[in-house]
């Protein structure tokens, strides 16, 4: 037994399809093993920072940890170790997550099949690989010069999530433009579909607009809140169009898949962004009828903008995860790449209609490293990429 299991574990310092030790586990494809493991890194450095960044950790290290000031003054890490913990030590862990990503990134350009011996680096040697992770995320504590460092970052930061922001919305596209492609097949054969269409569709808007309908009440006020109401208006009056857009004959001809469940996706979307920007944005005082001061801008039940960023924070959580995994775990697939004009394709289109559409036949767990593909190289390098701006 002891033996069987060093023998599995041993993919971890090769390029071996990893089962562990549990014989009861499913024997999984190497590609689809290689994006679990990039997919659980990402897990990983992403619930450390969300660790690093609760206060309740830090208030229990200075509880718990005895000669907790000795120790921090010890490591040079300030008087409370502020520099492990708060959103400083987030920037450094990202950066060295950012790092990892973006080396792999330029490690798989022009790989061209799975016999190489970078494919094999790709497809294998976790243990190593996340040696390297630690390490990066370690460096990045003792580079010197911290202040410079985070003011630089801070911006580096900025520009990459600009450019996550764009990658998220093109994923979120291909996504609904997946869906909708998949969902439509089904109604040559069953016309249930079509109800199910309508259903999504008719829910996702209903989203959007009760959205749009509570930050009009509770972000607006007759007499100020012009900012929220600008983009209350522009934002709406673009989702109005681009929904308008996607069913009018000339886009129909040219892209037959093209319809209203797209559109929702994206104005739920744009709701979510248009939320988070009103909920950042600081409350605004008028004078009331007996000379008091009346704040707006802001839910009146509401304690602050404290509680306005948590759930912005919850849901910006769940998209990235989503946005993500979804990257991770579909887009080295032919169709996917193709969707994104990352690579080109002439595979038929072969549909059968699904609940679970991200995961059927067209997924086969079939990476483009094993196809022996040319275009590989860039579909991997873009993966890597996509994470690494999200850090």
């Amino acid at each position: 037994m002891c033996t069987s299991c060093l023998g599995q574990l041993a993919c971890c310092c090769g390029s071996a399809a990893c089962s562990l030790c549990c014989s009861c586990c499913p024997k999984i494809k190497q590609s689809t093993g290689t994006r679990f493991m990039y997919a659980l890194y990402f897990l990983l450095v992403t619930v450390i920072c969300v660790v690093m960044m609760s206060p309740t950790v830090a208030e229990g290290m200075k509880e718990h940890i005895p000669f907790y000031k000795d120790l921090c003054e010890h490591m040079k890490a300030g008087v409370n170790c502020e520099k492990l913990v708060g959103y400083s030590a987030v920037y450094k862990v990202c950066f060295g997550m950012a790092c990892f990503f973006f080396i792999f990134a330029l490690f798989t350009i022009k790989v061209q099949d799975s016999t190489s011996c970078r494919a094999h680096v790709h497809n294998g040697f976790w243990f190593m690989k996340f040696a390297v992770l630690l390490a990066c995320c370690s460096g990045a504590f003792f580079i010197p010069d911290q202040d410079t460092f985070l003011n630089v970052w801070r911006y580096v930061g900025a520009t990459g999530g600009f450019l996550f922001l764009v990658i998220q919305l093109i994923l979120l596209v291909e996504f609904a433009h997946k869906w909708n492609k998949n969902w439509s097949s089904g109604t040559k054969h069953n016309k249930l579909w079509y109800a199910a269409l309508a259903l999504v569709t008719l829910v996702l808007f209903s989203v959007a607009v009760g959205a749009l309908i509570l930050m009009g009440i509770f972000h607006t006020h007759a007499e100020g809140c012009t900012l929220n109401k600008i983009f209350l208006g522009v934002n709406s009056g673009l989702c109005l169009f681009v929904s308008i857009l996607a069913i009018t004959p000339c886009i129909q001809k040219h892209l037959p898949n093209s319809g209203l469940l797209q559109s929702g996706v994206i104005s739920v979307y744009v709701m979510y962004l248009t939320y988070s920007a009103l909920a950042s944005k600081p409350a605004e005082q008028i004078k009331g009828p007996n000379g008091n001061n009346i704040t707006i801008c802001v839910p009146s039940f509401s304690s602050g903008l404290e509680d306005d960023n948590k759930l912005v924070s919850a849901l910006g959580t769940i998209i990235l995860f989503g946005c993500v995994l979804y990257s991770c775990l579909t887009s080295t697939t032919r169709s996917s790449t193709a969707a994104l004009r990352v690579c080109k394709t002439t595979v038929p289109d072969n549909e059968v209609a699904r609940c679970c559409f991200c995961c059927g036949p067209e997924d086969d767990g079939t990476s483009l490293f094993d196809s022996l593909s040319s275009e590989a190289d860039e579909a991997f390098g873009y993966k890597h990429s996509v994470t690494s701006r999200t850090y």
